[in-house]
Protein backbone atom coordinates (compact mmCIF):
# COMPACT_ATOMS: atom_id res chain seq x y z
CA UNK A 1 0.00 0.00 0.00
CA UNK A 2 2.75 2.38 0.89
CA UNK A 3 4.54 1.59 -2.35
CA UNK A 4 1.41 2.31 -4.39
CA UNK A 5 0.99 5.64 -2.60
CA UNK A 6 4.59 6.43 -3.31
CA UNK A 7 4.19 5.64 -7.02
CA UNK A 8 0.98 7.68 -7.17
CA UNK A 9 2.68 10.69 -5.58
CA UNK A 10 5.52 10.25 -8.09
CA UNK A 11 3.13 10.36 -11.07
CA UNK A 12 1.13 13.42 -9.97
CA UNK A 13 3.80 16.07 -10.74
CA UNK A 14 4.13 14.66 -14.28
CA UNK A 15 0.40 15.10 -14.81
CA UNK A 16 0.63 18.63 -13.48
CA UNK A 17 3.54 19.36 -15.79
CA UNK A 18 1.52 18.07 -18.71
CA UNK A 19 -1.41 20.32 -17.75
CA UNK A 20 0.92 23.31 -17.48
CA UNK A 21 2.39 22.50 -20.87
CA UNK A 22 -1.06 22.16 -22.45
CA UNK A 23 -2.20 25.44 -20.89
CA UNK A 24 0.93 27.13 -22.19
CA UNK A 25 0.39 25.67 -25.65
CA UNK A 26 -3.23 26.79 -25.59
CA UNK A 27 -2.16 30.28 -24.58
CA UNK A 28 0.42 30.42 -27.37
CA UNK A 29 -2.27 29.45 -29.89
CA UNK A 30 -4.57 32.25 -28.77
CA UNK A 31 -3.98 34.69 -31.66
CA UNK A 32 -2.55 34.52 -35.17
CA UNK A 33 -1.35 37.72 -36.83
CA UNK A 34 -1.61 37.92 -40.64
CA UNK A 35 -0.25 40.98 -42.46
CA UNK A 36 -1.04 41.56 -46.15
CA UNK A 37 1.08 43.89 -48.24
CA UNK A 38 -1.60 45.03 -50.70
CA UNK A 39 0.01 48.28 -51.88
CA UNK A 40 -0.93 47.71 -55.54
CA UNK A 41 -4.49 46.84 -54.55
CA UNK A 42 -4.70 50.18 -52.77
CA UNK A 43 -3.62 52.09 -55.90
CA UNK A 44 -5.24 49.76 -58.44
CA UNK A 45 -7.73 52.28 -59.85
CA UNK A 46 -4.79 54.53 -60.77
CA UNK A 47 -2.21 51.92 -61.76
CA UNK A 48 -4.63 49.97 -63.97
CA UNK A 49 -5.24 53.12 -66.06
CA UNK A 50 -1.58 53.66 -66.95
CA UNK A 51 -0.64 53.30 -70.60
CA UNK A 52 1.31 51.81 -72.24
CA UNK A 53 0.99 48.50 -70.43
CA UNK A 54 4.80 48.20 -70.10
CA UNK A 55 4.86 51.38 -68.03
CA UNK A 56 2.00 50.02 -65.91
CA UNK A 57 3.89 46.83 -65.07
CA UNK A 58 7.03 48.84 -64.37
CA UNK A 59 5.20 50.90 -61.74
CA UNK A 60 3.49 47.83 -60.29
CA UNK A 61 6.86 46.11 -59.91
CA UNK A 62 8.26 49.27 -58.33
CA UNK A 63 5.46 49.20 -55.74
CA UNK A 64 5.90 45.49 -55.03
CA UNK A 65 9.66 45.87 -54.56
CA UNK A 66 8.95 47.59 -51.24
CA UNK A 67 7.26 44.46 -49.85
CA UNK A 68 10.31 43.52 -47.78
CA UNK A 69 10.23 46.96 -46.10
CA UNK A 70 6.88 46.17 -44.53
CA UNK A 71 8.15 43.11 -42.76
CA UNK A 72 9.40 45.82 -40.40
CA UNK A 73 5.80 46.99 -39.90
CA UNK A 74 5.55 43.78 -37.84
CA UNK A 75 8.79 44.32 -35.91
CA UNK A 76 7.13 43.82 -32.52
CA UNK A 77 5.41 40.54 -33.45
CA UNK A 78 7.08 37.38 -32.12
CA UNK A 79 5.30 35.33 -34.77
CA UNK A 80 3.21 36.24 -37.80
CA UNK A 81 2.28 35.29 -41.35
CA UNK A 82 3.24 37.73 -44.10
CA UNK A 83 1.34 37.74 -47.40
CA UNK A 84 3.71 39.14 -50.01
CA UNK A 85 3.29 39.90 -53.73
CA UNK A 86 6.91 38.85 -54.36
CA UNK A 87 9.25 36.15 -53.11
CA UNK A 88 11.36 37.13 -50.10
CA UNK A 89 14.67 35.36 -49.68
CA UNK A 90 15.60 33.48 -46.53
CA UNK A 91 18.66 35.72 -46.32
CA UNK A 92 16.54 38.84 -45.99
CA UNK A 93 14.10 37.12 -43.64
CA UNK A 94 17.02 36.12 -41.39
CA UNK A 95 18.37 39.66 -41.59
CA UNK A 96 14.98 41.04 -40.51
CA UNK A 97 14.90 38.63 -37.56
CA UNK A 98 18.45 39.54 -36.53
CA UNK A 99 17.34 43.14 -35.96
CA UNK A 100 13.91 42.58 -34.42
CA UNK A 101 12.63 40.22 -31.73
CA UNK A 102 10.71 38.15 -34.27
CA UNK A 103 11.14 34.40 -33.79
CA UNK A 104 9.07 33.10 -36.68
CA UNK A 105 7.59 34.53 -39.85
CA UNK A 106 5.94 32.43 -42.54
CA UNK A 107 5.85 34.16 -45.92
CA UNK A 108 3.03 33.24 -48.31
CA UNK A 109 3.19 34.33 -51.97
CA UNK A 110 0.13 33.63 -54.18
CA UNK A 111 0.98 31.92 -57.47
CA UNK A 112 -1.26 34.17 -59.54
CA UNK A 113 -0.15 37.80 -59.54
CA UNK A 114 -2.84 40.08 -60.93
CA UNK A 115 -2.02 42.99 -58.62
CA UNK A 116 -5.08 42.27 -56.47
CA UNK A 117 -3.22 40.22 -53.86
CA UNK A 118 -6.16 39.49 -51.54
CA UNK A 119 -8.10 38.08 -54.47
CA UNK A 120 -5.01 36.19 -55.64
CA UNK A 121 -4.79 34.68 -52.15
CA UNK A 122 -8.36 33.42 -51.81
CA UNK A 123 -8.39 32.08 -55.41
CA UNK A 124 -5.14 30.16 -54.83
CA UNK A 125 -6.87 26.98 -53.61
CA UNK A 126 -3.84 25.21 -52.18
CA UNK A 127 -2.27 28.23 -50.50
CA UNK A 128 -5.58 29.50 -49.10
CA UNK A 129 -6.45 26.03 -47.81
CA UNK A 130 -3.07 25.82 -46.06
CA UNK A 131 -3.64 29.26 -44.51
CA UNK A 132 -7.12 28.38 -43.27
CA UNK A 133 -5.98 25.08 -41.76
CA UNK A 134 -3.19 26.84 -39.89
CA UNK A 135 -5.50 29.65 -38.76
CA UNK A 136 -8.03 27.16 -37.34
CA UNK A 137 -5.49 26.22 -34.66
CA UNK A 138 -5.88 29.70 -33.16
CA UNK A 139 -8.73 31.20 -31.17
CA UNK A 140 -8.74 34.33 -33.29
CA UNK A 141 -7.02 35.82 -36.31
CA UNK A 142 -5.78 39.41 -36.34
CA UNK A 143 -5.91 40.41 -40.00
CA UNK A 144 -3.95 43.55 -40.90
CA UNK A 145 -3.21 45.06 -44.28
CA UNK A 146 -1.30 47.94 -45.80
CA UNK A 147 -4.67 49.34 -46.93
CA UNK A 148 -8.35 48.54 -46.61
CA UNK A 149 -9.45 47.59 -50.12
CA UNK A 150 -12.69 45.94 -51.34
CA UNK A 151 -10.66 42.77 -51.94
CA UNK A 152 -9.35 42.86 -48.36
CA UNK A 153 -12.90 43.10 -47.00
CA UNK A 154 -13.94 40.22 -49.26
CA UNK A 155 -11.03 38.13 -47.96
CA UNK A 156 -12.09 38.84 -44.38
CA UNK A 157 -15.67 37.76 -45.15
CA UNK A 158 -14.53 34.50 -46.78
CA UNK A 159 -12.35 33.66 -43.78
CA UNK A 160 -15.28 34.27 -41.42
CA UNK A 161 -17.53 32.04 -43.55
CA UNK A 162 -14.94 29.27 -43.20
CA UNK A 163 -15.34 29.38 -39.42
CA UNK A 164 -12.49 31.69 -38.37
CA UNK A 165 -12.81 34.35 -35.70
CA UNK A 166 -11.34 37.25 -37.67
CA UNK A 167 -10.92 40.78 -36.40
CA UNK A 168 -9.40 43.75 -38.23
CA UNK A 169 -8.20 46.31 -35.66
CA UNK A 170 -6.69 48.63 -38.29
CA UNK A 171 -9.59 48.77 -40.75
CA UNK A 172 -13.02 50.42 -40.77
CA UNK A 173 -16.15 48.31 -40.75
CA UNK A 174 -17.68 47.62 -44.15
CA UNK A 175 -20.35 50.31 -43.75
CA UNK A 176 -17.62 52.91 -43.12
CA UNK A 177 -15.15 51.64 -45.74
CA UNK A 178 -16.12 54.55 -48.04
CA UNK A 179 -13.94 56.77 -45.82
CA UNK A 180 -10.78 55.13 -47.19
CA UNK A 181 -11.18 56.31 -50.78
CA UNK A 182 -13.02 59.52 -49.92
CA UNK A 183 -10.55 60.99 -47.43
CA UNK A 184 -7.63 59.37 -49.25
CA UNK A 185 -8.47 61.25 -52.46
CA UNK A 186 -7.41 64.77 -53.40
CA UNK A 187 -11.02 65.84 -53.87
CA UNK A 188 -12.23 64.32 -50.58
CA UNK A 189 -9.70 66.06 -48.35
CA UNK A 190 -10.33 69.31 -50.27
CA UNK A 191 -14.06 69.08 -49.55
CA UNK A 192 -13.33 68.50 -45.86
CA UNK A 193 -11.07 71.57 -45.81
CA UNK A 194 -13.77 73.75 -47.38
CA UNK A 195 -16.40 72.49 -44.91
CA UNK A 196 -14.07 73.11 -41.95
CA UNK A 197 -12.84 76.59 -42.81
CA UNK A 198 -15.06 78.38 -40.28
CA UNK A 199 -14.24 76.13 -37.30
CA UNK A 200 -10.57 75.36 -38.08
CA UNK A 201 -8.98 78.33 -39.94
CA UNK A 202 -5.52 76.72 -39.87
CA UNK A 203 -6.80 73.81 -42.00
CA UNK A 204 -6.05 75.34 -45.38
CA UNK A 205 -5.17 73.93 -48.78
CA UNK A 206 -3.74 75.67 -51.87
CA UNK A 207 -6.46 77.53 -53.78
CA UNK A 208 -7.87 75.26 -56.45
CA UNK A 209 -10.78 73.72 -58.30
CA UNK A 210 -11.91 70.22 -59.22
CA UNK A 211 -12.98 69.46 -62.77
CA UNK A 212 -13.61 66.49 -65.08
CA UNK A 213 -12.01 66.05 -68.50
CA UNK A 214 -8.67 66.98 -70.05
CA UNK A 215 -10.03 69.82 -72.17
CA UNK A 216 -11.55 71.79 -69.30
CA UNK A 217 -8.53 71.05 -67.13
CA UNK A 218 -6.16 72.40 -69.79
CA UNK A 219 -8.21 75.59 -70.14
CA UNK A 220 -8.40 76.26 -66.39
CA UNK A 221 -4.73 75.35 -65.83
CA UNK A 222 -3.55 77.61 -68.67
CA UNK A 223 -5.46 80.55 -67.19
CA UNK A 224 -4.03 79.86 -63.74
CA UNK A 225 -0.49 79.49 -65.09
CA UNK A 226 -0.54 82.79 -66.98
CA UNK A 227 -2.13 84.65 -64.06
CA UNK A 228 -0.07 83.13 -61.23
CA UNK A 229 3.12 82.18 -63.15
CA UNK A 230 2.73 78.59 -62.03
CA UNK A 231 0.18 75.79 -61.65
CA UNK A 232 -0.17 72.24 -60.28
CA UNK A 233 -2.39 69.50 -61.75
CA UNK A 234 -3.19 66.32 -59.80
CA UNK A 235 -5.21 63.20 -60.43
CA UNK A 236 -7.73 62.38 -57.73
CA UNK A 237 -5.68 59.26 -56.87
CA UNK A 238 -1.98 58.81 -57.59
CA UNK A 239 1.04 56.68 -56.77
CA UNK A 240 4.47 57.68 -55.52
CA UNK A 241 4.52 61.09 -57.18
CA UNK A 242 2.95 59.86 -60.42
CA UNK A 243 -0.24 61.66 -61.40
CA UNK A 244 1.16 65.10 -60.56
CA UNK A 245 2.27 67.82 -63.00
CA UNK A 246 4.04 70.89 -61.61
CA UNK A 247 4.72 73.88 -63.87
CA UNK A 248 6.83 76.83 -62.75
CA UNK A 249 7.52 80.15 -64.40
CA UNK A 250 9.17 79.72 -67.79
CA UNK A 251 8.20 76.05 -68.21
CA UNK A 252 5.09 76.71 -70.35
CA UNK A 253 4.30 79.21 -73.12
CA UNK A 254 3.02 82.60 -71.93
CA UNK A 255 0.53 82.77 -74.82
CA UNK A 256 -2.83 81.37 -73.62
CA UNK A 257 -3.66 79.20 -76.65
CA UNK A 258 -0.15 77.74 -76.85
CA UNK A 259 -0.17 77.12 -73.08
CA UNK A 260 -3.55 75.36 -73.22
CA UNK A 261 -2.42 73.22 -76.16
CA UNK A 262 0.81 72.17 -74.40
CA UNK A 263 -1.00 71.21 -71.17
CA UNK A 264 -3.59 69.23 -73.14
CA UNK A 265 -0.80 67.36 -74.96
CA UNK A 266 0.82 66.41 -71.66
CA UNK A 267 -2.48 65.26 -70.16
CA UNK A 268 -3.09 63.09 -73.24
CA UNK A 269 0.10 61.09 -72.63
CA UNK A 270 -1.48 59.09 -69.79
CA UNK A 271 -4.97 57.56 -69.72
CA UNK A 272 -5.55 58.21 -66.03
CA UNK A 273 -6.15 61.93 -66.59
CA UNK A 274 -9.37 61.04 -68.40
CA UNK A 275 -10.52 58.51 -65.80
CA UNK A 276 -10.45 60.65 -62.66
CA UNK A 277 -11.45 64.15 -61.57
CA UNK A 278 -8.54 66.56 -62.01
CA UNK A 279 -7.52 69.03 -59.32
CA UNK A 280 -5.95 72.30 -60.49
CA UNK A 281 -4.13 74.19 -57.72
CA UNK A 282 -2.09 77.31 -57.31
CA UNK A 283 1.65 76.67 -57.06
CA UNK A 284 2.87 77.28 -53.51
CA UNK A 285 6.23 79.02 -53.36
CA UNK A 286 8.47 76.74 -51.32
CA UNK A 287 12.08 77.19 -50.30
CA UNK A 288 13.36 73.85 -51.57
CA UNK A 289 16.71 74.38 -49.90
CA UNK A 290 15.08 74.77 -46.49
CA UNK A 291 14.85 71.72 -44.27
CA UNK A 292 11.23 71.27 -43.28
CA UNK A 293 9.53 72.44 -46.46
CA UNK A 294 7.36 69.29 -46.43
CA UNK A 295 6.15 68.40 -42.92
CA UNK A 296 4.11 65.26 -42.40
CA UNK A 297 2.26 63.75 -39.44
CA UNK A 298 0.91 60.22 -38.89
CA UNK A 299 -1.99 59.11 -36.69
CA UNK A 300 -3.70 55.89 -35.78
CA UNK A 301 -7.40 55.63 -34.97
CA UNK A 302 -8.11 52.57 -32.84
CA UNK A 303 -11.19 50.39 -33.18
CA UNK A 304 -12.83 52.17 -30.22
CA UNK A 305 -12.24 55.57 -31.86
CA UNK A 306 -9.24 56.53 -29.69
CA UNK A 307 -6.77 58.72 -31.60
CA UNK A 308 -2.99 58.42 -31.23
CA UNK A 309 -0.50 60.82 -32.80
CA UNK A 310 2.41 58.53 -33.68
CA UNK A 311 5.07 60.97 -34.90
CA UNK A 312 5.70 63.92 -37.17
CA UNK A 313 8.51 64.13 -39.68
CA UNK A 314 10.01 66.04 -42.58
CA UNK A 315 9.54 64.48 -46.02
CA UNK A 316 12.13 64.62 -48.78
CA UNK A 317 10.42 65.57 -52.05
CA UNK A 318 11.89 66.45 -55.46
CA UNK A 319 10.83 69.57 -57.39
CA UNK A 320 8.73 67.22 -59.54
CA UNK A 321 6.81 66.11 -56.46
CA UNK A 322 8.37 62.64 -56.05
CA UNK A 323 8.87 61.41 -52.48
CA UNK A 324 12.23 59.83 -51.63
CA UNK A 325 12.52 59.70 -47.85
CA UNK A 326 12.00 61.31 -44.46
CA UNK A 327 13.63 62.39 -41.20
CA UNK A 328 11.93 61.64 -37.86
CA UNK A 329 12.80 63.35 -34.56
CA UNK A 330 11.06 65.77 -32.22
CA UNK A 331 13.46 68.53 -33.30
CA UNK A 332 13.00 68.27 -37.10
CA UNK A 333 10.38 71.03 -36.80
CA UNK A 334 10.41 74.15 -34.66
CA UNK A 335 7.92 74.30 -31.78
CA UNK A 336 5.53 76.64 -33.59
CA UNK A 337 5.31 74.49 -36.73
CA UNK A 338 5.08 71.27 -34.71
CA UNK A 339 2.20 72.67 -32.64
CA UNK A 340 0.45 73.92 -35.77
CA UNK A 341 0.53 70.65 -37.70
CA UNK A 342 -0.34 68.64 -34.57
CA UNK A 343 -3.44 70.78 -33.91
CA UNK A 344 -4.56 70.56 -37.54
CA UNK A 345 -3.80 66.84 -37.56
CA UNK A 346 -5.93 66.14 -34.51
CA UNK A 347 -8.81 68.14 -35.98
CA UNK A 348 -8.69 66.02 -39.17
CA UNK A 349 -8.30 62.81 -37.14
CA UNK A 350 -11.42 63.64 -35.14
CA UNK A 351 -13.39 64.17 -38.35
CA UNK A 352 -12.15 60.83 -39.75
CA UNK A 353 -12.99 59.05 -36.49
CA UNK A 354 -16.51 60.54 -36.42
CA UNK A 355 -17.17 59.12 -39.90
CA UNK A 356 -15.92 55.67 -38.90
CA UNK A 357 -12.42 55.56 -40.39
CA UNK A 358 -10.09 53.24 -38.46
CA UNK A 359 -6.39 52.49 -38.85
CA UNK A 360 -3.30 54.46 -39.86
CA UNK A 361 -3.30 57.65 -41.92
CA UNK A 362 -1.00 60.57 -42.50
CA UNK A 363 -1.27 64.16 -43.69
CA UNK A 364 1.21 65.64 -46.17
CA UNK A 365 1.75 69.38 -45.83
CA UNK A 366 3.68 72.18 -47.52
CA UNK A 367 5.36 75.06 -45.69
CA UNK A 368 5.07 78.10 -47.97
CA UNK A 369 7.39 81.10 -48.07
CA UNK A 370 4.41 83.16 -46.85
CA UNK A 371 4.61 81.32 -43.48
CA UNK A 372 1.35 79.45 -44.16
CA UNK A 373 1.26 75.68 -43.79
CA UNK A 374 -0.95 74.04 -46.39
CA UNK A 375 -2.48 70.57 -46.27
CA UNK A 376 -1.52 68.81 -49.48
CA UNK A 377 -3.17 65.38 -49.18
CA UNK A 378 -4.01 62.58 -46.76
CA UNK A 379 -3.12 58.91 -47.16
CA UNK A 380 -5.67 56.63 -45.47
CA UNK A 381 -3.49 53.52 -45.19
CA UNK A 382 -0.09 52.47 -43.93
CA UNK A 383 2.32 55.14 -45.08
CA UNK A 384 5.90 55.65 -46.21
CA UNK A 385 6.80 55.93 -42.54
CA UNK A 386 4.61 53.31 -40.85
CA UNK A 387 7.16 50.51 -41.22
CA UNK A 388 9.95 52.76 -39.94
CA UNK A 389 7.89 53.99 -36.99
CA UNK A 390 7.03 50.44 -35.93
CA UNK A 391 10.67 49.37 -36.21
CA UNK A 392 12.06 52.23 -34.10
CA UNK A 393 9.25 51.87 -31.56
CA UNK A 394 10.18 48.20 -31.18
CA UNK A 395 13.89 49.01 -30.83
CA UNK A 396 13.72 52.10 -28.61
CA UNK A 397 10.29 52.15 -26.96
CA UNK A 398 7.93 55.06 -26.48
CA UNK A 399 10.77 57.59 -26.03
CA UNK A 400 12.13 56.94 -29.54
CA UNK A 401 10.99 60.39 -30.71
CA UNK A 402 13.58 62.09 -28.50
CA UNK A 403 16.12 59.29 -28.07
CA UNK A 404 17.00 58.55 -31.70
CA UNK A 405 17.28 60.47 -34.97
CA UNK A 406 15.81 58.56 -37.91
CA UNK A 407 16.87 59.17 -41.49
CA UNK A 408 15.23 57.08 -44.23
CA UNK A 409 15.97 57.19 -47.98
CA UNK A 410 15.08 55.22 -51.12
CA UNK A 411 17.17 57.10 -53.70
CA UNK A 412 20.71 55.67 -53.46
CA UNK A 413 21.89 54.49 -56.90
CA UNK A 414 24.92 52.33 -57.52
CA UNK A 415 27.28 53.90 -60.03
CA UNK A 416 28.71 50.69 -61.48
CA UNK A 417 26.92 48.62 -64.11
CA UNK A 418 27.33 45.40 -62.12
CA UNK A 419 25.32 45.59 -58.91
CA UNK A 420 26.54 43.86 -55.74
CA UNK A 421 24.49 41.19 -53.98
CA UNK A 422 22.59 42.00 -50.81
CA UNK A 423 24.95 39.80 -48.79
CA UNK A 424 27.96 41.64 -50.19
CA UNK A 425 26.44 44.99 -49.25
CA UNK A 426 25.83 43.78 -45.69
CA UNK A 427 29.43 42.60 -45.49
CA UNK A 428 30.82 45.89 -46.81
CA UNK A 429 28.70 47.91 -44.38
CA UNK A 430 29.53 45.65 -41.43
CA UNK A 431 31.33 48.40 -39.45
CA UNK A 432 28.19 50.59 -39.42
CA UNK A 433 25.21 48.20 -39.65
CA UNK A 434 22.75 48.46 -36.78
CA UNK A 435 24.28 47.16 -33.57
CA UNK A 436 21.94 46.12 -30.75
CA UNK A 437 24.51 46.97 -28.10
CA UNK A 438 25.40 50.41 -29.48
CA UNK A 439 21.74 50.92 -30.43
CA UNK A 440 22.55 52.77 -33.64
CA UNK A 441 23.64 52.08 -37.21
CA UNK A 442 22.31 51.36 -40.72
CA UNK A 443 19.28 49.16 -41.39
CA UNK A 444 18.80 48.02 -44.98
CA UNK A 445 15.08 48.20 -45.67
CA UNK A 446 14.90 45.87 -48.66
CA UNK A 447 16.98 43.56 -50.85
CA UNK A 448 14.71 43.52 -53.92
CA UNK A 449 15.61 46.98 -55.34
CA UNK A 450 19.31 46.04 -55.42
CA UNK A 451 18.69 44.13 -58.66
CA UNK A 452 17.82 47.51 -60.22
CA UNK A 453 20.85 49.25 -58.76
CA UNK A 454 18.93 50.93 -55.91
CA UNK A 455 19.36 50.78 -52.15
CA UNK A 456 16.63 51.53 -49.58
CA UNK A 457 17.97 52.19 -46.09
CA UNK A 458 17.28 53.67 -42.67
CA UNK A 459 19.91 55.35 -40.51
CA UNK A 460 19.48 55.35 -36.72
CA UNK A 461 21.75 57.83 -34.94
CA UNK A 462 21.90 59.28 -31.45
CA UNK A 463 21.35 62.75 -32.93
CA UNK A 464 21.04 64.43 -36.33
CA UNK A 465 24.77 65.02 -36.72
CA UNK A 466 25.53 61.39 -35.92
CA UNK A 467 22.83 60.07 -38.29
CA UNK A 468 24.14 62.11 -41.23
CA UNK A 469 27.71 61.08 -40.37
CA UNK A 470 26.65 57.41 -40.50
CA UNK A 471 25.00 58.04 -43.88
CA UNK A 472 28.21 59.58 -45.23
CA UNK A 473 30.21 56.65 -43.85
CA UNK A 474 27.85 54.37 -45.78
CA UNK A 475 28.41 56.33 -48.99
CA UNK A 476 32.19 56.14 -48.51
CA UNK A 477 32.12 52.37 -47.98
CA UNK A 478 29.83 51.78 -50.98
CA UNK A 479 32.01 53.99 -53.20
CA UNK A 480 34.69 51.35 -52.92
CA UNK A 481 32.60 48.91 -54.97
CA UNK A 482 31.22 51.49 -57.41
Amino acid sequence: MKKRNKRRSHRTPKKNLKKVFLRKLKKEKKELVIYIYNVVEDEWSFLSAIQPIEKRFELINECNDTSECYLFANASEKEFIYISPIEISNNFKNYFQSITNNKKVDIYVPQKRTGLICKDLYTDKQLFSDLIQKAKKYKKVKLISYATSPEFLELKERMIQLGLNVFTPEAPEIENAWTVNFFGSKSGIRQLAQQSRAVEPDFIMPEGVICVGKLDAAKIAANTYIREKGVVLKTNKGSGGHGVLIFREGELPRDYKSCEKRIYELLSEDGYWERFPIIIEELINVNYEAFGAYPNIEFKIHKNGKIDMLYYCVMMVTKEGKYYGLDIHEDVLNERTAARITDTGYFIAEKYAEEGYRGHFDIDMIAGKNSHIYVCESNTRNTGGTDIYKLVYDLYGEDFFSDIYVLNRNDYKFKSQIFPSFDKIINILKPIVYDKKKKEGIVLSSAAPVKDGLLYYTVLGKNKKRAYKLQQDMFDLLDKIN
